[in-house]
């Protein structure tokens, strides 16, 4: 079976053949291009797709025989799953009607069974540990914002008694220069004495009288 052959047995399945197209070949850029980028891709129940490395190596030619130098290279490579090879053994049995049900791998595949288990547990328990140690930084985080909120209130309370404390002291102030100025303006001037002239009056009359 070749792609076309692939494209026309699924393609009352996809309503059409141009869905049904299209669908392969999105499927199988998908495959390509993760394989390229070193990822594994594994479906299971049905096998997985991977990038391997060869080292470099000698060969021989079999036309020839001679010894040929081997450059380090990547190939992919096919792993089918173990559903897959059950059917192929034929120690399964393909339904008659509808498609083959891949969704579920049976024990001692690649992708399933007791190892595939202990993974996902563990995979839990990291995203749970992740998850707890999140919510530790959240709550020192709220923590830590609420004393940052509280003292900030207090260094604001502080400056706005230190202002009324300065605006009280300024009323005051002038309250007490007010005070002074009406003070001064009430108290009376002081006579001067005139004692002086009493003594020069008396002076004069004596001498008078002398000279009578």
């Amino acid at each position: 079976m070749n792609k076309a052959q692939l494209v026309e047995a699924i393609a009352d399945k996809m309503g059409g053949r141009q869905q049904a197209a299209d669908a392969v070949d999105h499927v199988l850029d998908a495959i390509v291009r993760a394989v390229v980028a070193g990822e594994r891709v594994s479906v299971t129940g049905f096998g997985s797709f991977e990038k391997v490395d060869r080292p470099a190596r000698y060969a021989r030619n079999p036309q020839t025989g001679e010894r040929v130098r081997v450059k380090k290279t990547s190939v992919p490579r096919f792993r089918a799953g173990q559903g897959f090879k059950d059917l192929v053994s034929g120690s399964k049995k393909l339904p008659r009607g509808g498609e083959v049900s891949v969704k579920k791998a049976p024990k001692g595949s690649l992708t399933g069974g007791a190892a595939a288990t202990v993974k996902k547990a563990a995979a839990k328990k990291v995203t749970a540990k992740k998850a707890t140690a999140a919510a530790k930084k959240a709550a020192v985080k709220k923590t830590t914002a609420k004393k940052t909120t509280a003292a900030a209130k207090k260094v604001t309370a502080k400056k706005t008694t230190a202002k009324k404390t300065a605006a009280a002291a300024k009323k005051t102030t002038a309250k007490k220069a007010t005070a002074k100025k009406a003070t001064a303006k009430k108290a009376p001037a002081k006579k001067a004495p005139a004692k002086k002239s009493t003594a020069r009056k008396t002076t004069a009359k004596k001498v008078t009288a002398r000279k009578a």
